[in-house]
């Protein structure tokens, strides 16, 4: 196992995704992490992230000192680096000239880091404004560029490497074999950390948690809820209730066809909850998109917290949460990471409700997620499902949700992904959904004028939605969905195309 250190950088879940890419585990900690913890987590190798701050400035994050007496071998990445250095005794200044984007790399040693690299003018990514000015006892400049000489350093007798440059990044090309170093020529590590061993120590530690009590989990149908539902099933059998709230906002025909998996082909212990009314009452007239999250999430744990009320001991609640809900609700591990928006199922009704939480996919990403999910058998459809958000269609209904204009939503998503299926493109992409504007055009049907909605339409990719790009469809596809909205669905008569990427923007439009 890998522990890599937070020191607040924006790559720090690149870094985490490369390791396991690696099939090695890792896990993300706060630098704040008491050195007994470290000590007893016995970790193979630690990596210090980068990060905003610098090392030399008085509130700038630092771990415990102590961690670099473990015997531990340590890779300490941009401002990681900078704390190595600094907390064995060398210097960093503010350097007489920044450094960011592609730089060449000459290196001067090639082992340890760089074993198997080309020694002369390799790429690699800066992002700097700091620099080394002078080495602790026993480091070596083992690479330079043109604008750095202490571009990576080494004390190969502690196992001790710093490189100023990212690793992680694409833009350094051979930086994931420079991990691979680390990891198994300098860690020792065995890349023996699959799906298939995580569900079987996950399943225990579920057995072993649980006992003979209940868990109850709130099942969306989205990979996530159903991924953790079948990983707890098979854990715990019929100690697992799901309950299904049909809160009114989901796609054409949704709940039909949910109901007809879970109950079918999983064979869950399943509560469906029609619950309708409920949500689009308290709706009505509201615009604003926090708002509707709010009130959703409310009502959510209103009605939930009622059903759950009807099962009898009940000790824990389980959720399907993910990596990147808890980086877009909370700031991550004293990092920079801004509250983007609320995510109503992270937290809120395990302490209303006074149960244990259960969170057995929070460490994953999606596309580990996914992975989970074939492995554990779950079906295609299911497994490959693109995201969907917990608020539903409220949050695509820009402005006032109301039955008709979910209607109208509604019809125009069902063409978009019936097309967008057809061509091919569904799995290839991260998300393709619909968004009613709140705004008219006038048109021109047959002879007539016409006033009416203006759909837009989003479709990206992305590996785990932390950042995401707008999807390069054909102009012929873009074409034929547009043809068929403005045709079929009554109310619209204009399609736009969202070609924004994330960041700036988000991926949902509220």
């Amino acid at each position: 196992m890998i522990l890599i250190i937070d020191f607040g950088s924006q790559y720090n879940q690149l870094i985490a995704r490369r390791v396991r890419e690696n099939h090695v585990y890792c896990q993300i900690v706060p630098p704040t992490l008491a050195l007994d913890r470290i000590r007893d987590s016995a970790p193979e190798g630690i990596i210090l992230s980068g990060g905003p701050s610098s090392i030399y400035q008085a509130d700038s994050p630092k771990a415990d000192p102590g961690i670099l007496e473990l015997g531990i071998p340590i890779l300490g990445i941009c401002y990681g680096m900078q704390f190595m250095i600094d907390a064995l005794g060398g210097k960093v200044e503010g350097a007489g000239k920044r450094e960011y984007g592609f730089a060449e790399l000459v290196i001067r040693n090639p082992e340890g880091l760089f074993k198997g690299i080309d020694p002369y003018k390799t790429p690699c990514w800066m992002s700097h404004g700091d620099s080394a000015r002078s080495l602790p006892v026993g480091f070596e400049i083992t690479a330079s560029t043109e604008n750095t000489e202490l571009a990576a350093i080494a004390d190969p007798e502690k196992r001790f490497y710093g490189l100023q440059f990212h690793p992680e990044v694409e833009h350094t090309p051979k930086g994931q074999q420079m991990l691979k170093n680390f990891l198994f020529d300098i860690c020792g590590c065995r890349p023996d950390w699959t799906m298939k061993s995580f569900a079987r120590e996950v399943i225990g530690e579920i057995r072993e948690q649980v006992g003979d009590k209940r868990v109850i989990l709130g099942l969306s149908g989205g990979v996530d809820s159903s991924v953790t539902a079948l990983l707890l099933h098979k854990a715990i059998g019929d100690q697992l209730t799901c309950i299904f709230v049909d809160n009114g906002l989901l796609r054409k025909d949704e709940a039909d066809k949910l109901r007809r998996v879970f109950e079918q082909h999983l064979q869950l212990n399943i509560v469906f909850v029609d619950a309708e009314s409920r949500f689009l009452t308290a709706l009505a007239g509201v615009i604003d998109p926090e708002k509707k999250r709010k009130i959703i999430g409310k009502i959510f744990m209103d009605v939930f917290e009622d059903e759950a009320g009807r099962i009898q001991d009940a000790d824990f609640l389980a959720q399907g949460t993910l990596y990147p809900d808890i980086i877009e609700s909370v700031s991550a591990f004293g990092g920079p990471t801004a509250v983007i928006k609320s995510h109503h199922n992270v937290g809120g009704l395990p302490e209303r409700m006074k149960l244990k939480l259960i969170e057995p996919l929070r460490y994953l990403f999606k596309d580990e997620v996914r992975r989970l999910g074939e492995e554990l058998g779950l079906e295609a459809d299911l497994v490959w499902r693109q995201p969907f958000p917990g608020p539903g269609l409220a949050i695509r209904v820009l402005g006032e949700v109301t039955p008709e204009r979910l209607a109208i939503l509604r019809e125009t998503d069902a063409v978009l992904l019936e097309e967008i299926r057809k061509a091919g493109y569904y799995r290839k992409l991260w998300q393709s959904f619909a968004v009613l504007l709140p705004v008219k055009s006038v048109g021109v049907m047959g002879d007539q004028r016409t006033y009416e909605n203006i759909a837009a339409i989003r479709a990206v990719t992305s590996k785990d939605a932390m950042t995401a790009d707008w999807a390069r469809l054909p102009h012929e596809l873009l074409g034929l969905i547009s043809n068929r909205i403005i045709n079929e669905v009554k109310g619209v008569n204009r399609v736009v195309y969202d070609i924004s990427s994330k960041p700036p923007a988000t991926i949902e439009w509220e």
